[in-house]
């Protein structure tokens, strides 16, 4: 039987930077080619990044995208790469787009593979299935492709698929048993979910059933806009096994030596399957481009880690590559010596390095001692730059000038620390860091232009009750590593409060966090109804009462800032439900 050394090239594209994009395949295909690899793999879109959204819609992207695939085929020729078989996502269109006057049936944009070999294209690949869920809106953009690619590569023939064909079953994997191929590979733009990783493996094996075929399935990593996309590449065997698996968040090669069966079938020729696909079959070579001699290859499997562990990585790397990204220079956030915005300096320290922190203390009458002292704790344990901005003048002036009260006072508050915030970023071009959690923007527990003010939100996904277990798993991480934890014990401990009247807690208006965020959780992440509730064993009077806060602070949150997505179901691009809305969970 043939080995093929496969190159699983795990990189971090930006959306938009084609030349920068096809320069990362090209480093990365001489990384590969180094290793002795015989095919190397990378990302779904891998030229244009991921997901380009409504740039799809404009004819001179998707020009662009089909310019720079042959572009990049031709240089990776003249760097000497001629001879390793490169396969990488693009952006490609054999008709216009679909939301134009002049669209074809069945034409369109298209999420496309390429495999490039010897300067030219040597074969290319539509993706089948288009999913539309979630942060998806693939029958938004694109049409299906109904032809699944088979190239011949080393005498050992090659499925090409893309993302969500490994999601569902039939279509291409089907066909590809029936193609009789020896490896399907399936490049992807999968985003991350807490405990995602967990199920990919046991997919990645299905399809690879489905298949009878190996799997090499290469994800990329990097942060775009609220999507982070966390790697875990891996190879499967056709019998299940897992041969080789990536760490998460993080580029990598993945080299690994990979037996597979010879193909027998003939090739250049097209053949009609079932389930309404064609198969066109390419020879790239019969015979492989020898390997270097020693020792095989072996990609090694690196075991997933702790969820809190998962997470904290995540929101480290997508705040890292929205600042970067977006090309600011530095952040800014209020330290108020509270854990919400402990945790976010802490991710941000992590993410930046604590010369690009601004943490501001901002104390009004209202601030306790504790807090101002926990702020100035953080500040000396992360070395952040650390700056003190008294409130109370500023609101005394409103004051002053404004017959206020109540809740109205407590607003001004945290307008006036909003207005801080905002002058030092025009002044000084940081980016302001909003640090509301999860349950808090699900309550409506924030001051509209006060503590939501920001361009980016580091824990918007992030409920309250898994925040206090991020705060104690980055504490113990450092301690392991000999390291001074950075969260204040204090911070963690003491009773949350937005500290805008006398002796005021969350506890005043909310329920306590471990009795509110599984009922946030079975409401917005699992979509169960006030009935649903109750029957999960939630008290009917806390219920309603936590669904009439939900259900009226829709408006405040289709004004926040984006946000890491981790869970399920994030506010914005997962949950989407209208501000005009009487429909209630009526008790």
């Amino acid at each position: 039987m043939p080995t093929l050394r496969l190159a699983l090239c795990q990189v971090n594209p930006t959306v938009g930077d084609i030349d920068g994009n096809a320069g990362l395949v090209r480093a990365w295909a001489r990384k590969a080619a180094d290793a002795g690899a015989q095919l190397a793999l990378f990302p779904e879109m891998m030229l244009t990044g991921y997901p380009v959204e409504d740039l799809v819609f404009r004819r001179s992207f998707v020009a662009a995208s089909k310019a720079a695939l042959q572009r990049l085929a031709a240089d990776l020729a003249a760097d000497g790469l001629g001879d390793l078989p490169v396969v990488v996502g693009y952006l490609d269109a054999d008709g216009p787009p679909q939301v134009s006057g002049d669209a074809q049936p069945g034409r369109g944009a298209r999420n496309a593979s390429a495999l490039l070999h010897r300067g030219g294209i040597a074969a290319t690949y539509f993706k089948h299935h288009l999913p539309n869920y979630g942060v998806f809106d693939e029958d938004r953009y694109f049409v299906s492709g109904n032809t699944l690619s088979v190239v011949r590569i080393g005498g050992v023939d090659v499925a090409l698929t893309i993302c969500e064909d490994l999601w569902q079953a039939g279509g291409p994997f089907a066909v590809a048993r029936q193609a009789g191929v020896g490896l399907v590979v399936n490049i992807n733009g999968s985003p991350y979910e807490l405990n995602k990783d967990d199920i990919r493996l046991p997919l990645v094996r299905r399809r690879a059933a489905e298949a009878g075929a190996a799997v090499a399935y290469v994800n990329m990593i990097g942060g775009q806009d609220e999507l982070v996309f966390d790697g875990d590449s891996m190879i499967v065997g056709a019998d299940g096994t897992l041969l080789a698996r990536a760490p998460q968040f993080v580029e990598h090669l993945l080299v690994h030596d990979v037996e597979l069966p010879q193909a027998l079938e003939q090739v250049d020729v097209e053949e009609e399957l079932a389930d309404g696909m064609r198969v066109v079959r390419t020879r790239v070579s019969d015979i492989l481009t020898p390997a270097p001699t020693g020792e095989v290859a072996r990609g090694g499997i690196i075991e997933p880690v702790a969820d809190e562990a998962e997470v904290w990585q995540a929101l480290v790397l997508g705040l890292r590559d929205y600042v970067n990204k977006n090309r600011f220079p530095s952040v800014v956030l209020g330290l108020s010596g509270g854990i919400d915005s402990a945790v976010s300096a802490a991710i941000a320290v992590d993410a930046l390095g604590p010369d690009r922190v601004v943490g501001v203390s901002l104390p009004s009458q209202h601030s306790s001692e504790h807090s101002r002292a926990d702020a100035e704790d953080l500040a000396k344990r992360t070395g952040l730059d650390y700056r003190i901005e008294p409130i109370q003048p500023m609101v005394d002036a409103f004051l002053a000038n404004m017959s206020l009260s109540g809740v109205t006072v407590e607003n001004l508050q945290a307008r006036v620390r909003g207005v801080i915030l905002m002058a030092l970023s025009n002044q000084e071009g940081h980016l302001v860091l909003t640090t509301g959690n999860k349950s808090e923007l699900a309550v409506g527990y924030s001051t509209l232009y006060g503590d939501s003010v920001g361009g980016y939100n580091p824990v918007k996904d992030v409920w309250k009750t898994l925040i206090w277990r991020l705060a104690k798993w980055r504490n113990a991480d450092a301690e392991r590593r000999g390291e001074t934890p950075p969260i204040p014990e204090s911070s963690i401990g003491k009773p949350p409060s937005a500290e805008l009247s006398p002796g005021q807690l969350d506890s005043d208006t909310l329920p306590d966090y471990a009795v509110l965020d599984p009922i946030l959780i079975g409401y917005v992440d699992g979509d169960l109804g006030r009935d649903g509730l109750i029957e999960s064993g939630h008290d009917p009077e806390v219920v309603d009462r936590v669904l009439r806060m939900v259900d009226t602070a829709e408006y405040k949150r289709r004004q926040s800032a984006p946000g890491t997505k981790i869970s399920h179901k994030a506010f914005g691009r997962d949950r989407r439900l209208p501000i005009t809305n009487r429909w209630r969970e009526h008790g």
